[in-house]
């Protein structure tokens, strides 16, 4: 009996060793809008890519665990920057108390999260 509850226990832990990089994707989309309404084009970069994009408009982010740049011009000539953070996943944690101890999330940037929407401050036109 001690002998059928060790392999059930080893079972489980590896049946429940899965990390994010097995159950999450590597991009993420993010919706980016701007706080006035207006439109324009944005360049979105972080470590893992570079992405040229227009606004309003949902585009896929790989995920990293740098913030996210945003460069954005108007159509009218204004410009904002700054960053969308980064933030980590709860996957990670579970990742890290089984076998993998979230060596492969670290090394992927899986278990990395950004914002659903981000709406991109920008001052109204005078």
């Amino acid at each position: 009996m001690k002998t059928i509850n060790t392999l059930l226990l080893a079972a489980l832990a590896i049946y429940g060793s899965g990390c994010a990089s097995l159950t999450e994707d590597a991009m993420t989309p993010v919706a980016i809008s701007l706080s006035d309404g207006s439109d324009g084009k944005c360049i979105l970069q972080n470590k893992r890519g570079v992405w040229h994009v227009e606004i309003p408009s949902t585009t896929y982010i790989r995920k990293s665990d740098d913030g996210l740049r945003y460069d954005v011009t108007t159509t009218d000539g204004r410009k904002a920057v700054g960053i969308i953070p980064s933030t980590m996943g709860a996957k990670i944690v579970a990742s890290a108390v089984f076998l993998d101890f979230g060596i492969t999330d670290a090394i992927t940037d899986k278990h990395r999260k950004y914002p659903a929407s981000f709406v991109i401050p920008i001052k109204k036109e005078l």
